[in-house]
């Protein structure tokens, strides 16, 4: 299997773009060891370039780190797959330092959406959906701030989790913000995704947000089907802003589920700045001392987002921070009401390499800043979501976003293996 799989980056990576570095000994060395009986036993993967692997340089996507000390251990959920048996093939291409939505990185070059060269894969884990999508690896690691597992599973047409805050270990991973940060694992098969979430979960002390509670399997229960859960369709925000494939993706998720009722969440229209603006706040304040002293080294894409958030007022963020603590309230009591609710991933499928603008509703929008309109108002208040993709006919299929209440990890999984049993998502 490992052979097979370095074979296939060899072919296909040159494309696409999704390795950043390759450690095919490594894998080879992985491979060779006796089996643990555990069902990722020699199952080839790979991990956004943030994860820490005990050896090499964590990069980040940044020229800033290169030549830097090696990490000393692997990053908590790359050893917890290692010690499963799973072979680790290299790192993957994204956004410098997870701070953006498209993979179009100006140090390492864009990555490619497998489905079409000439569009993006989505960031930042860019290249974590694109292996997945080109069948480099059957799974894969990212880091999910305000979309960045969902946007690029979206795009690339894979199922991307994000899960409950705290429920995987960050420790290891390159911050972005610390309030906010996932890990997430995207995959083709909602069954991978379950079983690489059983191995990955539970308690770290390393990692002071990682939940204190083991949380149980959620693979056992995949198959117990939709029977009295609660399903609701988003309505308001979620409803407008985007382009009609991306409402029809989530209408047919909806009509399959039977999902007759339509809820509207007060103010989700300021659920998605409130948490970028927070997000842009404790960024700012990791890398002060390189946007003071080496501004000049940072990918221009992000360089002037940089300034600006190290200048973001206070009040500002303490409103925003208030806002977050009302809307978490809002959306608990929600969930007091339904399990699981429905809205798009993104507003429109992939956009081409370079695209800065695209047409909603008669307006010229940034497509970067408009990207994770549906994924930032559950992002920095902890909720389970996952993208799943949709086949409404169109050249890429279209990501369909299911949110559940925090914990509630396992119904969403097993939602997502009912709509892939039935053709409903595809892989």
């Amino acid at each position: 299997m490992t052979e097979a799989a370095l074979d296939r980056i060899a072919a296909e990576n040159s494309r696409i773009n999704a390795f950043r570095t390759i450690m095919a000994d490594q894998a080879r060395t992985d491979a060779a060891r006796p089996a643990t009986g555990h069902g990722l036993d020699g199952v080839p993967f790979a991990v956004k370039d943030l994860f820490d692997i005990a050896g090499h340089t964590t990069l980040a996507g940044s020229k800033m780190r290169v030549g830097g000390p090696p990490a000393e251990h692997d990053a908590t959920a790359v050893a917890k797959l290692r010690a499963a048996g799973a072979v680790l093939l290299g790192t993957l291409n994204m956004d410098e330092f997870a701070y953006g939505f498209t993979g179009e990185n100006a140090h390492t070059g864009p990555t490619r959406n497998p489905r079409d060269l000439d569009h993006i894969a989505g960031g930042s884990s860019a290249g974590s959906g694109a292996a997945v999508a080109a069948g480099l690896v059957p799974f894969a690691l990212g880091s999910d701030t305000n979309g960045s597992v969902r946007v690029p599973a979206a795009l690339c047409g894979v199922h991307g989790l994000k899960p409950t805050f705290g429920r995987i270990s960050r420790a290891g991973v390159a911050p972005l913000a610390w309030s906010f940060d996932h890990v997430g694992i995207l995959a083709n098969k909602v069954r991978d995704i379950a079983r690489v979430l059983d191995t990955i979960q539970g308690p770290d002390p390393r990692d002071p947000a990682a939940s204190t509670a083991e949380p149980g399997p959620t693979l056992p229960g995949l198959d117990d089907g939709i029977d009295g859960l609660r399903i609701a369709q988003a309505g308001g925000h979620f409803a407008t802003g985007g382009l009609a494939e991306a409402f029809a993706a989530a209408d047919r998720v909806a009509q399959a589920l039977e999902a007759a009722r339509i809820v509207e969440i007060p103010d989700s229209d300021r659920a998605g700045p409130a948490g970028l603006l927070i997000t842009s706040a404790e960024a700012a304040s990791l890398h002060l001392d390189d946007i003071r002293n080496r501004d000049n080294q940072f990918d221009p894409h992000t360089r002037a987002r940089w300034i600006a958030a190290a200048t973001i007022p206070s009040v500002w963020v303490a409103t925003a921070q208030r806002f977050r603590r009302s809307y978490q309230a809002r959306m608990k009591a929600l969930f007091e009401e339904i399990d699981i609710l429905i809205t798009p991933t993104t507003p429109f499928a992939a956009p081409r390499i370079g695209q800065s603008t695209i047409e909603i509703d008669g307006k010229e929008l940034p497509t970067r800043g408009t990207l994770g309109r549906f994924t930032s108002p559950f992002s920095f208040i902890g909720v389970p979501a996952m993208s799943v993709p949709v086949d409404i006919g169109g050249r890429f299929p279209m990501g369909v976003q299911l949110i559940a209440a925090p914990g509630k990890d396992a119904t969403l999984l097993r939602t997502a293996a009912w709509l892939a049993e039935r053709g409903i998502s595809v892989s």
